[in-house]
């Protein structure tokens, strides 16, 4: 039996790495896409020349592939060399404050390369399960609009959002979004239109906070690492409006992979969920610091902006009732604490 072979976008980066090592541990090839653009977009705090060098250090079967998402010839070429048994798009332009200062590489990474990778799929491979690491700016602040309480440390939802959170069915329009959640729209419908128009198995993922300790965490993007990170270093960190009380759910990249591995034995079309670590894994940030000064033994320095991100959620957590249900025996399994004692052990190895 011929072994597998994965293709997987934004290879040196959180979820794309994970997803290597994963696929590599459970026996196939995997071939990554990646150039260092976090590192054009955030600058040396967003480097993964470092991750990149670890998988090629440690998986014998891993080949890395210098490409652009942006370059269509170069992936279209590539997906036809290789005509890959899966392919996991996790490559993209990841801040929504980033890329009011970069409309047009914004749109062209998330928007115009995730066509080219789609386009390719369907030429060369297209009965080859297409996995989008979409997220939960899709849904714009829409989310804002549902009544909310005010708890000591964090919001809440008032209503019958609070038991599960945001479900799949929830509107992603008529609300703002911000130019990087509004360029994940576009990538998130067409790979959703790939599924149905032309029949492919695709799946869009529609994360919340993403982490673990491969996460190269910067303050535009990359929210626990870079906490954690500043925590260490004893650098000041500044929180954006709605009092610190904001809330996001929390999930391991680990437990992401392994549900990309489920997906793809077992593809459905043209399929979205929501992916994130539910509400038992939700923190608000000045949980956050608590949860980090415990570990650390360092209290963490900060100071308060008044104003709130554009388009940033004051409360939000995934309800994950459709994904577990499509896929039983499926569930984030890696605590918000363990996760927590990951990030400060990783980031007193690469950072102290």
């Amino acid at each position: 039996m011929a072994v597998r072979k994965l293709l997987v976008t934004g290879s040196s980066g959180l979820i794309g790495s994970e997803v290597a090592s994963h696929f590599h541990s459970i026996g196939w090839d995997v071939h990554g896409i990646d150039n260092n653009q976090r590192a054009v977009f955030f600058g040396p705090g967003g480097d993964t020349r470092w991750n990149q060098q670890r998988l090629q250090q440690s998986l014998p079967r891993f080949l890395h592939h210098e490409i652009d998402i942006r370059s269509r010839q170069a992936v279209l070429d590539l997906v036809a060399q290789l005509r890959p048994a899966a392919i996991v798009h996790t490559a993209a332009q990841p801040s929504h404050d980033k890329a009011a200062a970069i409309p047009f590489d914004d749109f062209d990474t998330n928007a115009v390369g995730t066509l080219n990778l789609l386009e390719a799929t369907r030429r060369s491979c297209p009965e080859s399960p297409f996995v989008h690491m979409s997220t939960n700016k899709v849904y714009g602040d829409a989310a804002n609009e549902i009544p909310l309480v005010e708890l000591e440390s964090r919001w809440d939802f008032a209503d019958a959002f609070r038991e599960h959170g945001i479900p799949e069915s929830f509107r992603i329009d008529a609300s703002k979004h911000s130019l990087f959640g509004a360029s994940k729209v576009a990538a998130d419908v067409m790979v959703q239109e790939y599924g149905r128009y032309f029949g492919m198995p695709t799946c869009c993922l529609r994360g919340g906070c993403l982490t673990g300790p491969a996460h190269s965490g910067v303050e535009l993007h990359g929210f626990l690492s870079y906490l954690v990170k500043c925590n260490l270093k004893g650098q000041r960190y500044t929180v954006f409006g709605y009092k610190g009380k904001q809330v996001r759910d929390n999930i391991h990249a680990t437990d992401v992979s392994r549900f990309i591995a489920r997906f793809i034995e077992s593809p459905r079309t043209a399929a979205v969920y929501n992916i994130g670590g539910g509400k038992s894994n939700s923190c608000s940030v000045i949980e956050a610091f608590s949860m980090v000064a415990e570990r650390s033994g360092k209290p963490m320095t900060w100071v308060y902006d008044e104003q709130a991100r554009e388009g940033d959620h004051i409360c939000y957590y995934s309800d994950l009732r459709k994904i577990e249900a499509d896929y039983p025996g499926w569930k984030p399994e890696i605590t918000l604490q363990r996760t927590f004692d990951e990030l400060v052990e990783s980031c007193e190895r690469r950072w102290l």
